[in-house]
């Protein structure tokens, strides 16, 4: 603590040590309440979080005066999940000011790093879908475009995965538990949201839909800044709040816990991400979270926008409205209401004003998530609405050719609400996010609306922000290529493709093969600190990190795994290239089938690590509670990237996106964004194998025998054989029973019929990766030749091609 005493006045909000440094200290002690002697890392976690927020907050009202003086167009984008991870980092690295808090918290004998380990991960998001949010949150600030997301404050969010006896436990996450220092609560900015009622028809015959139950939304916004500051947006997120405190007569008659029941109702809305909908209950409150949220941001868009302009009519000119897949769908019919119904604009003139706003990304082929909701519980929940869409889908079925299959194309079919179909009708472009993606939803889930709008799907392929995903995670690889070819590849990630021209040279090869050395150690250290599992950071580092689901196959890896440790069992004394397999991720509650995916992991993990016949040749891993933070430490440490979805059902993947750019070679299917990685790193510096997807529609169509297809390859049958044995674990073929006799019998996602192939890919791999230096000759290729895959790119796609907005 010597240091305070030579602190002099400086400028506050200053972007050098001293400044940082008064700041720091003036917030811990005035904010945080905390006296400097007594403060704790998590104490100065705040103090800084709060110090960094202060600049960033006059950015952001420069940028929100900016868009106001300039009439700019804004992009509204509503998403279920924001996947933003801890801020600290990201916002010092965006303002360039890491190194000046480092030296500011040196002042006072505070460790920097256990700073930013004290900041809890926010459990807004389950994967891919919440990660991508967050990347193109920070690159619409990145290229000057004024937006919001939308989304929803999760008290809990996620659960906190562990493992009791290798099964997955579910946990309350308590990641608020502490406070939110990147937020401001905003108690002026509420909205009614309603459910239930009945819809009448007033004196002058229009309806009016009073809801049986209503609560309130309030918002919370947090400042998102783009690269150096420049441009700031906001994350506005909703909170449910009920609209009646407490009934006070209850409580005086003596009944307290009926008194505080809307309230705890209300709340409920927003505690838990994607709560368990295997229920009737689950359901319903499923679909009034994803209400919740989507009629709060369009009552707060519409409102700004009547603030500053006075014809609704002209509200596609000034707002774009993107849905991150069909959660929000309900903003079709949401939209219209609020213009029929508040406004007085007839139905059809809404129906196109809310079409020209609104657009569409698909981000599966999966039926059970485009959604189909019960027209009983639609209608019971939200009766207005259900009228608008049946107007809506009339009048769409009425513009159609006599020979059109109307239940094909039609919003309602087989007495559901198809929420995908809606918003496709609903938005004037609709959007996959891989080339393959996009010509697959022409071809199965829209064909039929795809051929009556051949023009309404556009592909945007998805894209990561080279700041978090390289700069920030990989500061040693980050540094590297900073001396090598600039730094301009921060702002323009294409311009790292320039670091292609020293994949030949040996002694760039030999640093890259160290930092990733360096970075395969942190990892092994945080192995030994979480699972007491010991790790040579000398193998290859073979990293599978996704949500758990039969689709993304998990189980084809660990069935090879097994017949690798059977292999060397067999041949104790083989040439075999030492292995670290990593798996990381969640399954959904009720996911039965995923959740013995990651028990059968766990037992084969903890039978191989204990054989000593197999020593450090092979180890298997799978690291808890999965989230950025922990991303941020495995992806820059990955040697080889699993990407080994079923073809066909990935619609593009991100984490494969992220692996390569840190030198990640990828194994993996011709599914998603792997088409277009082969097609950008090369060939010869990425592993393909398996059926394409062509290929398994055909093999489905046909009458596919997986039991044939086992019985032909021995390593495969004798390791089914070995797991139903009990050779993983007591209980054998009665404990994973469903997960096996769906395989014989069903398999469904083609684990068998591409077993062989992926085996032989694997061996591949393994001699290639006893050529060090060809490895990461290769390894620097992928880093430089995926730069395309930059959420940047991808942002300038959307806003050229659908929001129609500028930027920077």
């Amino acid at each position: 603590m010597d240091g305070m005493a030579d602190l002099k006045p400086v400028d506050f909000r200053g972007l050098d040590e001293a400044s940082l440094a008064r700041s720091v200290l003036e917030k811990l002690i005035y904010a945080v309440g905390r006296d400097p002697a007594r403060a704790i890392s998590r104490d100065w976690g705040v103090a800084l979080s709060l110090a960094v927020r202060d600049r960033i907050v006059d950015c952001w009202m420069a940028s929100t005066r900016r868009t106001y003086r300039d009439g700019r167009k804004r992009v509204y984008y509503l998403s279920m999940e924001f996947l933003i991870g801890r801020l600290l980092r990201d916002s010092m690295a965006n303002l360039g000011i890491i190194e000046p808090c480092r030296a500011a918290l040196a002042t006072f004998g505070v460790d920097f790093d256990e700073v930013l380990e004290s900041e809890p991960d926010a459990a807004l998001g389950n994967g891919g879908l919440g990660r991508l949010a967050a990347c193109f949150l920070e690159s619409l600030s990145r290229l000057g475009i004024s937006a919001y997301g939308y989304g929803i404050r999760y008290e809990h969010g996620l659960f906190r995965q562990s493992f009791q006896d290798g099964w997955q436990a579910e946990d309350v996450e308590d990641w608020l538990t502490m406070g939110h220092p990147w937020e401001f609560e905003r108690p002026e900015v509420v909205y009614p949201i309603g459910f239930g009622g009945v819809v009448e028809s007033g004196p002058d015959g229009r309806p009016t839909w009073r809801p049986s139950e209503q609560i309130l939304a309030k918002a919370y916004d947090t400042p998102i800044p783009g690269w150096q500051g420049q441009h700031v947006n906001t994350l506005r997120l909703w909170s449910a709040q009920p609209s009646q405190l407490l009934d006070l007569d209850r409580f005086n008659r003596g009944k307290f816990l009926e008194a505080a029941e809307r309230r705890v109702v209300a709340e409920t809305i927003s505690r838990i991400l994607y709560p368990n909908d295997s229920t009737p209950e689950g359901q319903e409150l499923r679909l009034k979270q994803e209400y919740f949220f989507t009629s709060a941001s369009l009552q707060d868009l519409v409102r700004r926008f009547a603030h500053e302009h006075s014809d609704l009519a002209q509200l596609s000119d000034h707002v774009a409205i993107q849905l991150n897949d069909t959660h929000p769908a309900i903003a079709v019919p949401e939209l219209i209401l609020l213009l029929v119904d508040r406004h007085g604009m007839p139905l059809d003139a809404a129906i196109e004003t809310a079409r020209g706003c609104i657009s569409y990304t698909n981000h599966t082929l999966l039926p059970e998530a485009l959604e189909c909701w019960p027209v009983g519980l639609f209608g019971s929940i939200l009766p207005r609405h259900l009228a608008i869409i049946e107007q809506l889908n009339d009048r769409f079925l009425a513009t159609l050719p006599i020979t059109t299959e109307r239940r094909e194309v039609g919003i309602i079919a087989n007495d559901s609400v198809r929420m995908g179909h809606l918003a496709f009708i609903g938005s004037h472009k609709v959007n996959g996010v891989s080339a393959l993606h996009t010509d697959l939803m022409k071809q199965t889930v829209f064909r039929g609306l795809h051929s009556l709008f051949p023009d309404r799907i556009v592909n945007q392929t998805n894209g990561i922000t080279p700041r978090r995903w390289l700069y920030e995670c990989n500061p040693g690889l980050a540094r590297l290529v900073r001396e090598a070819i600039g730094n301009g590849w921060v702002a323009d990630l294409e311009q790292i493709e320039a670091l292609a021209g020293h994949a030949d040279d040996p002694a760039f090869r030999a640093s890259f093969a160290d930092v990733k050395l360096a970075n395969k150690e942190r990892l092994a250290t945080e192995i030994r600190r979480r699972l007491d599992i010991a790790v040579d950071p000398r193998a290859l580092f073979d990293i599978h990190i996704k949500r758990i689901h039969e689709y993304k196959r998990q189980l084809l890896n660990i069935l090879e795994a097994v017949a690798l440790y059977r292999a060397i069992r067999d041949e104790p004394y083989g040439d075999w290239q030492p292995r670290v397999k990593i798996f990381a991720g969640k399954a959904a509650p009720s996911y039965v089938m995923a959740k013995l995916i990651i028990k059968l992991i766990n037992d084969v993990a903890q039978v191989v690590n204990a054989d000593p016949v197999v020593g450090d040749r092979l180890k298997i891993v799978f690291l808890p509670n999965y989230n950025v933070s922990l991303a941020e430490v495995i992806i820059p440490a990955a040697d080889l990237s699993e990407q080994i979805s079923t073809a066909g059902m990935e619609a593009s993947g991100t984490g494969n996106m992220k692996l390569a750019v840190n030198g990640a070679l990828t194994v993996g299917t011709l599914d998603g964004a792997n088409v277009e990685i082969r097609e950008r790193v090369g060939a010869d510096n990425i592993f393909i194998f398996g059926l394409t997807a062509a290929e398994v529609m055909a093999k489905r169509a046909n009458s596919y025998q997986p039991r044939a297809e086992i019985e032909a390859q021995p390593a495969l049958r004798e390791a089914l054989h070995e797991i139903a044995a009990g050779g993983f674990a007591e209980g054998g073929w009665q404990q994973v029973q469903p997960l096996l006799d769906n395989l014989w019998h069903h398999d469904h996602f083609m684990v068998a019929a591409d077993f062989a192939a992926y085996a032989a890919t694997q061996r591949r791999i393994d001699h290639a990766y006893g050529d060090h230096a060809e490895w990461t000759r290769r390894a620097v290729l992928n880093t430089a030749r995926v730069g395309w895959f930059s959420s940047d790119r991808a942002i300038r796609g959307y806003a050229r091609d659908i929001w129609q907005v500028a930027t920077n």
